[in-house]
């Protein structure tokens, strides 16, 4: 127990960092998978069937393969096929690399709930407004927009939540985030080697973020109750 007091500051000032490279990895991937997400699912539902096929293509190997695999493929397919090794060697060269990899799978899953949100708003509601006047521009942000966030705010919460777990993959490409950090413990760090428990406190880490997402989630959900 003494040698383990003796520990604790080294092994939580590690886990603190790393846990900064998770929250990093998790804001910007919410940053850019939000908005492109919507993009891909209007592409998917375009007029133009070239574009409707090709994102639906996208969205059908992205979701139909592992995101470890696509996390691999990213930070190592420029260097070792193209001979251009864009990101580097550095730690900030594997976080960009898992930040676009992330960010392009939680897309493709954004874009299939923006697609059900839309689609399940009734058809006459478009026809109500094209009566009055209105553009499909202005039906879809002054008359859907709302609404969709409403359905799909149960479904990207459970896929933020997952998000918080599915950042741990990042340690695949040697990315410092908290289960890397306490795992090194485990294999020997900074003078310390076969240490478990660092891993145990890393799930706190987990379930305290999660909680507050989850708290911050269900107000959201609460706050749009009106359409009810």
């Amino acid at each position: 127990m003494e040698l383990i007091m003796k520990q604790m500051p080294i092994v939580f000032n590690a886990l603190n960092v790393g846990f900064l490279h998770t929250l990093q990895l998790f804001f910007i991937t919410l940053i850019g998978a939000l908005p492109l997400g919507l993009l891909i699912a209007l592409g998917t539902m375009s007029r133009f069937k070239l574009l409707s096929l090709f994102n639906r293509i996208v969205i059908w190997i992205v979701r139909g393969s592992p995101l470890m695999i696509q996390l691999l493929i990213i930070y190592y397919f420029p260097g070792l096929v193209l001979h251009n090794p864009i990101w580097g060697g550095g730690e900030t060269g594997r976080f960009w690399a898992a930040s676009v990899a992330f960010i392009i799978n939680y897309a493709c899953y954004f874009a299939e709930i923006y697609r059900g949100g839309i689609q399940s708003i009734p058809n006459g509601q478009t026809e109500a407004g094209l009566v009055l006047g209105m553009t499909h521009r202005q039906i879809f942000f002054h008359v859907k927009l709302l609404q969709m966030i409403k359905a799909i705010v149960p479904p990207i919460s459970n896929e933020i939540i997952t998000l918080v777990k599915d950042t741990s993959l990042s340690r695949i490409i040697a990315l410092q985030e908290i289960i890397w950090a306490g795992q090194s413990f485990l294999k020997g760090s900074q003078g310390i080697s076969g240490a478990v428990w660092p891993l145990f406190f890393t799930a706190i880490y987990y379930l305290v973020w999660n909680g507050i997402m989850t708290v911050a989630l269900g107000r959201l959900e609460k706050r749009l109750s009106y359409f009810k």
